[in-house]
């Protein structure tokens, strides 16, 4: 984004957005994280879904070096095929976004330096992953335009993005959360041996974590306390901040969240699983979410006994109060052999993608995907600006 320009601009609008009695929806994705590809693969998705009837859509991509440029409402080229990744490629037209004041309209900047009016955008959809994005930053910008959006905000965005913090947050709020080490930029520089040393209290395999990253980037199984080091040193090719945390034994039981209607009660979905039954993968890695579909099975509702369902569904509805959600999230909880529910992760920008565990938990639910995308929408329309 660049400041206002100075050129004349025309009001005149493109023909599929002039059309009035329809919500203006932006969708933002892409962005300048590693997971810029799955990105545009859960905008593909929102836009396959979303009502065109009901909603007139400006898509929005930024491209890996920052650049927000307007592109063409057609998911096709945002899809992932045949194991190729999208990206949001710079097309010239350079979308301006509002800072907030009277002054609402997105304003286009053609390659010729000509300037047109994009109109005022009513809800934001920033489906973007990651830092610079995911993180509050996003939420932060729309936050000082005025300019309503879906999911969390500022503080609940950043926060959860952390997984320290986030552990830090649900410990205090009562939850099991699972042995781990921080090793921070300045812990690993100034004494990497006293990070090892407090490594070794932890029960091997233990997993290697960006604290910062998600789409499973950057995530590393160590088997023993002497492959730890160099795992440590990749993961700090993703974030100079990592966690080492001890592997649990168990099943990976996940619940969608929803924010309330009339009461702002968190809804939570049905439980769902995801199976790892491809060979090569021993976890559920980045291959096995995006680029080997057949190496996954996804169970919605999770075959657990109803014990354990109501634990996972009160924990996920504890992690989102306590993480302070609006309108969405993913909680992701270990089972143990004997039923002991340990919170994992929470996700506030899961993937819509068709992989995806989110719009499958809702599904399974009773919630279709396009309704749930209109849902998502509807409770951005109804949330108040500003300090709330």
């Amino acid at each position: 984004m660049t400041s206002q320009p100075a050129q004349t601009e025309s009001a005149d609008l493109p023909d599929e957005l002039a059309a009035s009695g329809r919500t203006r929806v932006a969708l933002v994705f892409g962005g300048r994280s590693e997971e810029h590809a799955i990105s545009c693969a859960t905008a593909a998705s929102v836009l396959r879904a979303l009502d065109r009837e009901r909603y007139a859509v400006i898509p929005i991509g930024i491209t890996r070096d920052g650049h927000w440029v307007l592109l063409e409402d057609d998911p096709e080229p945002l899809e992932i095929r045949d194991g190729r990744l999208p990206e949001v490629l710079d097309t010239g037209r350079q979308v301006i976004f509002p800072m907030g004041g009277r002054d609402h309209l997105l304003r286009l900047v053609e390659p010729d330096g000509s300037v047109s009016r994009l109109g005022e955008v009513d809800v934001v959809f920033p489906l973007l992953h990651g830092p610079f994005g995911e993180d509050g930053t996003i939420q932060g910008m729309l936050e000082m335009a005025d300019v309503r959006y879906v999911g969390c905000g500022v503080l609940s965005s950043a926060a959860m993005m952390d997984k320290h913090v986030m552990k830090l947050i649900f410990a205090a709020a009562g939850l099991h959360v699972g042995p781990y080490v921080v090793a921070d930029d300045l812990s690993w520089r100034r004494d990497k041996a006293a990070v090892l040393d407090a490594a070794a209290s932890l029960t091997f395999p233990v997993f290697v974590k960006p604290a910062r990253a998600g789409s499973s980037v950057g995530v590393y199984k160590v088997d023993r306390p002497e492959d730890l080091e160099a795992a440590v040193d990749k993961a700090r090719d993703h974030d100079p901040k990592v966690l080492i945390e001890q592997g649990i034994t168990g099943r990976e039981i996940e619940c969608a969240v929803l924010q309330g209607r009339e009461t702002d009660a968190p809804r939570v979905s049905e439980c769902g699983e995801i199976v790892v039954v491809g060979e090569g993968h021993e976890f559920y890695d980045f291959e096995a979410k995006y680029l080997d579909e057949s190496s996954v099975q996804i169970q919605v509702p999770a075959d657990v006994p109803d014990t354990v369902r109501a634990e996972v569904r009160r924990v996920a509805e504890v992690a989102f109060e306590a993480a302070g959600c609006e309108g969405l999230a993913r909680v992701d909880c270990f089972v143990t052999s004997a039923g002991e529910v340990i919170i994992n992760e929470i996700n506030t920008m899961p993937g819509f993608t068709p992989f995806s565990m989110y719009p499958h938990a809702w599904a399974g639910s009773g919630l279709p995907y396009p309704e749930l995308v209109d849902e998502l929408l509807q409770l951005a329309l109804a949330r108040p600006l500003g300090l709330r």
